[in-house]
């Protein structure tokens, strides 16, 4: 296999990352990394204390640079959380920066502080041949229960990078900006190890803000951005009043969202304001990445795209039955199982949860709901487990009905949920945030708005207001927090 950062073996003076005045060279980073790497061999596991900075990204490389799994931890991480993650990966040492005030569960553990500027010039360092080394341990959000490790590959970090870099011509030209955090495969992952990998630049903003974008993109030198629906929806909201940041945006050469769906009307307005279209993708901790929309391809507003490079995509029926192409109607909905060299190799001290996670022909079932198109193009209608909503008699999605809800000028944010209904199964229930508090538009006006657009079967049955959505550190709205009609 080939090294997964064969830029660093250059160690050239190009720029390769800058968050805020901290900024190396691969030289630099080769440097710091290389110094690092031999410390870490006997860990066995590495913790890194993920902030935001150069010294998470230096931390993670050394890791990787030394075959030594990093884990990646949230800086905001509880107290009952950090001591599950702890005692699963049984790390041997924790990395952080020298200013880091680390929690009290990570006292008893040997602390490394990372060096970003040395003078030392280590012997050239080499990374592990096998690409089933294990490079990450990223650990789930624990939405069914404690978080789950999922333990990522060498193979697969290039694999997923590669097929990015086909799908949206990424190359060492590229300079990457964004403020996502570095504890998620998003940031790190796609946003460090990405533009690594190719040999181009990365400028973490630290975190989100419009300032931040505008300065970075377009005359600041930045030409991609990698960002999260709330942080498009920001940008889409200050475009109308901010010049500067619709010039910004029109010359960025590409804008990626992810993590979620990125609502329709945001597609939108951002387009109509900079001639430039946001690309979405869709992936996930234990694929990394599995389909995306092509740069230059024509604006698919709500498509993630096609299957990438070695990808194989197809959907299942609840009783595991797979869909066959007659089904690729972009209306009929099924289970999205994935398989490629992208894949995670398991869960950590997980063997049955591994299994659980395959189909018998090897096929990882990913628990989100598609339909696909006539020319295999994905739209994802939300999670098995909180977004399909049996009523009726119909399988609704229930993500359509909110890109739908949020098209309708009186609502801001729209989160959709079924709730057991002794007549229907299961009635849909909106969950809306209006535009104006004060003047919240009625429950029928959002049905009729639904039914015009999709059919009477998808209408709300009931709306509930809310002053904002629960949201997780990514964006995506938590559902199961919706749950009492008095919320917010």
């Amino acid at each position: 296999m080939s090294a997964l950062f064969p830029a660093l073996r250059a160690a050239s003076d190009r720029p390769a990352l800058r968050f805020g005045a901290d900024t190396l060279t691969y030289a630099e980073l080769a440097r710091a990394a290389c110094a690092l790497a031999p410390r870490l061999l006997t860990a066995g596991r590495v913790a890194v204390w993920a902030t935001p900075t150069a010294e998470t990204a230096v931390g993670v490389v050394a890791a990787l640079l030394a075959g030594v799994p990093a884990v990646p931890l949230n800086p905001r991480v509880g107290e009952r959380e950090l001591a599950h993650i702890l005692g699963d990966s049984a790390p041997g040492v924790v990395l952080a920066g020298a200013a880091d005030a680390l929690p009290a569960g990570l006292a008893e553990l040997p602390r490394i502080d990372v060096v970003t500027g040395t003078a030392q010039v280590p012997a050239p360092c080499s990374e592990p041949e096998d690409p089933e080394t294990p490079a990450l341990i990223v650990y789930t959000s624990g939405t069914t229960g404690p978080p789950k490790g999922v333990v990522l590959s060498r193979r697969a970090i290039a694999a997923s990078l590669d097929a990015l870099a086909d799908a949206w011509a990424w190359t060492d030209a590229d300079v990457l900006v964004h403020g996502l955090p570095l504890f998620h495969v998003h940031g790190l992952v796609l946003g460090v190890l990405g533009p690594l990998r190719r040999g181009g630049e990365l400028r973490h903003l630290g975190g989100f803000s419009v300032e931040g974008v505008t300065k970075e993109l377009g005359d600041g030198g930045g030409t991609m951005l990698f960002g999260v629906p709330t942080m498009y929806h920001r940008l889409a909201e200050a475009l109308p009043h901010d010049p500067a940041s619709v010039r910004s945006l029109t010359k960025a050469r590409l804008l990626v969202s992810g993590s979620a769906a990125l609502p329709v009307h945001d597609h939108e307005r951002i387009r109509a304001a900079t001639g430039r279209t946001v690309v979405e993708r869709y992936g996930m901790t234990e694929t990394l990445m599995n389909t995306s929309v092509l740069v230059g391809s024509e604006p698919r507003p709500g498509s993630v795209g096609l299957p990438l490079g070695g990808v194989e995509l197809r959907l299942a029926e609840e009783d595991g039955s797979v869909l066959g192409a007659e089904a690729y109607d972009g209306e009929t909905v099924g289970e999205i199982q994935v398989r490629g060299p992208n894949l995670f190799s398991a869960y950590l001290n997980r063997p049955d949860a591994t299994a659980a996670a395959f189909t018998e022909d090897g096929w990882f079932r990913t628990g989100d709901m598609g339909v696909r198109e006539r020319d295999g193009h994905v739209r994802i209608v939300g999670r098995k487990a909180t977004d399909l909503i049996k009523s009726g008699g119909y399988k609704i999605g229930a993500g359509e009905i909110e890109n739908t809800l949020l098209d309708h000028p009186d609502v801001r944010e729209a989160a959709v949920t079924g709730e057991p209904d002794p007549d229907l199964g299961e009635r849909i229930v909106a969950w809306v945030v209006p535009a104006d508090p004060e003047a919240p538009p009625a429950a029928d006006a959002l049905a009729a708005h639904v039914s015009a657009q999709l059919a009477p079967h998808k209408r709300p049955r009931e709306v509930r207001y809310l002053t904002a959505l629960p949201r997780n550190d990514m964006g995506k709205v938590l559902k199961k927090a919706l749950r009492e009609p008095s919320r917010g």
